[in-house]
């Protein structure tokens, strides 16, 4: 395990693959820790120097005082570029990762060589959402949302012949910090990039699975076709956590990006 300090705070991270292979750093989303990408890092890795950390209230990382805002989570992401000396690199998020990911290359857009934009959207969900969410964890902790939100990650088929799976994605969710989780659900209930992403020059690649009910495909094709240029792909039999129902898929569509785009 790595720990580094970046403008204070604690984050965790890991680093893998040949240091001299192009960088692409992948960033996880609300309610996981960066173990959600272990089977996409281990093929990536090959021919890739791949960085995973785990985001600010998530994981094994600090937990500051909230609310956050998508700003404090590219700050963050920038500081560990910086550290690990990172002038370029391609980025992969999901999620809120996404988001993080359309504010980077807006405001820095010199930093990233290629974007994969996974199962995300410039806005998600709306304000009464996001609060109504935060209520219910705050009086119940993360298990009062375990159930639905699992119904929201992933595919029914998934719940009927992966159980097993179900159960300890759930157990990762609830062992996320309760505290951290909230001040995330405020960045996410402010977070409206819509007349930014216009402005996006980075290439980019949209992907959303074909069962998400967090950010179905419509709203992340409609995001692409805000971004100059990007291409949106779809990953069947997928819900809003493709690195885990639908490794396979989501790492042919990242690796052609990156051939294409992430070597320059």
């Amino acid at each position: 395990m790595a720990f580094t300090r970046i403008d204070g705070k604690l984050v965790h991270w890991r680093d893998s693959g040949s240091r001299a292979a192009p960088a692409v750093v992948l960033v996880n989303s609300l309610g996981t820790d960066f173990r959600i990408w272990d089977e996409v890092v281990a093929a990536l890795s090959r021919d890739w120097r791949v960085i995973v950390y785990d985001k600010r209230g998530h994981g094994l990382s600090d937990v500051p005082p909230g609310p956050y805002a998508i700003a404090d989570f590219t700050d963050d992401l920038i500081g560990l570029a910086d550290h690990l000396g990172l002038r370029r690199f391609s980025l992969v998020g999901l999620s809120i990762g996404g988001l993080i990911g359309q504010d980077l290359a807006v405001r820095a857009p010199e930093r990233l060589a290629a974007l994969v934009l996974a199962d995300t959207a410039a806005k998600v969900g709306t304000a009464e959402s996001w609060n109504a969410r935060i209520d219910a964890v705050r009086k119940g902790g993360l298990a009062a949302i375990a159930d639905p939100v699992m119904e929201r990650w992933f595919t029914p088929a998934f719940h009927a012949e992966r159980p097993d799976d179900l159960a300890g994605w759930r157990n990762a969710l609830l062992r996320q910090p309760a505290d951290g989780y909230i001040a995330t659900c405020q960045a996410l209930s402010q977070a409206d990039l819509t007349a930014a992403i216009g402005a996006i020059t980075v290439p980019t690649l949209a992907v959303a699975g074909d069962g998400d009910l967090s950010t179905p495909p419509d709203l992340v094709r409609a995001m692409a076709q805000r971004i100059p240029g990007a291409g949106f792909a779809l990953i069947e039999g997928c819900g809003h956590i493709p690195p885990v129902e639908q490794p396979a898929r989501l790492l042919a569509l990242v690796a052609g990006h990156l051939e294409k785009h992430g070597r320059g």
